[in-house]
């Protein structure tokens, strides 16, 4: 597909567009200064928290829709309102609960704007904390899931330094719980569930129908599994050279690594060229 052809461009944030210290290099913001004077607009998305993304959309001037925990919510950019949400089936919050931590993992719950854990002393909270700027509220328990609490949940986390185990709950939710959530490792160390259509995938139809950009017309890229669903919904995919093989055989091209400025390298081969 030729890149004059492309209108949108749609892009996951961690591992993708900032490096592995979680900065936005010159070259990045630079890129995307490009795009937007060429007339092609920026959109991000993510598994974050809506200020885990606006940390990035400000200094890089978006005005796009944000598309947070990766379409569970989307925000204005500059105030984080909430203009759409997709919360998860209140029917399988509890049991999702019940299934992460019987399998030993810490369980994260989002909801009503608020990140609950029940320690904000184990393992990863702090530094989940620091890298998207939104701070935990601990408790001493996640409520009635049964009842009113389960509503308004767009996320709930599973989290554990045993990857198999965490491989094993991606899996037992997906069996146990099937077409009611969304059940996806954005790292090892974590399984992130939303709603079955608060996936990468349904943020480019969102942003489609938003923007009014046919789908042929948007390119997208990412280093994860959970990006790849955002690459079979358009013209023009795009994998990180640190992403794994499975993610590059899905896209139609692979740039450099976001260590190596592979963002802003993509940008200039495929889109600006």
């Amino acid at each position: 597909m030729a890149s004059s052809s492309i209108r949108l461009l749609v892009s996951d944030i961690d591992g993708t567009l900032i490096t592995s210290e979680k900065t936005l290099t010159d070259r990045t913001i630079d890129a995307v200064q490009q795009l937007l004077h060429s007339g092609i607009q920026f959109a991000i998305t993510s598994s974050r928290p809506p200020p885990g993304l606006a940390m990035y959309a400000t200094p890089l001037g978006v005005t796009t829709p944000l598309g947070a925990y990766n379409g569970g919510q989307f925000c204005e950019p500059t105030t984080l309102r909430v203009i759409a949400a997709r919360a998860i089936p209140a029917a399988a919050v509890a049991p999702l609960v019940a299934m992460i931590e019987g399998a030993g993992l810490q369980a994260w719950v989002y909801r009503g704007g608020a990140w609950l854990v029940r320690d904000e002393e184990a393992w990863h909270v702090q530094h989940e904390a620091e890298v998207v700027q939104f701070a935990p509220t601990q408790v001493a328990d996640f409520g009635d899931l049964d009842g009113a609490d389960a509503a308004d949940v767009v996320k709930v986390v599973g989290v554990s330094q045993d990857h198999d185990a965490v491989a094993r709950v991606e899996g037992d939710i997906q069996a146990r719980l099937g077409a009611m959530v969304s059940a996806t490792r954005s790292q090892a160390y974590y399984v992130d569930v939303t709603n079955p259509d608060a996936n990468k995938g349904a943020v480019v139809d969102y942003l489609s129908q938003h923007l009014g950009v046919p789908h042929d017309e948007i390119a997208a890229i990412g280093d994860g599994q959970n990006d790849t669903l955002m690459f079979a919904r358009v013209g023009l995919s795009i994998a990180m050279g640190n992403g794994e093989a499975e993610v590059q055989h899905a896209a139609n091209v692979t740039t450099a690594g976001n260590d190596d400025d592979g963002f802003a390298r993509a940008v200039d081969q495929y889109l600006l060229a």
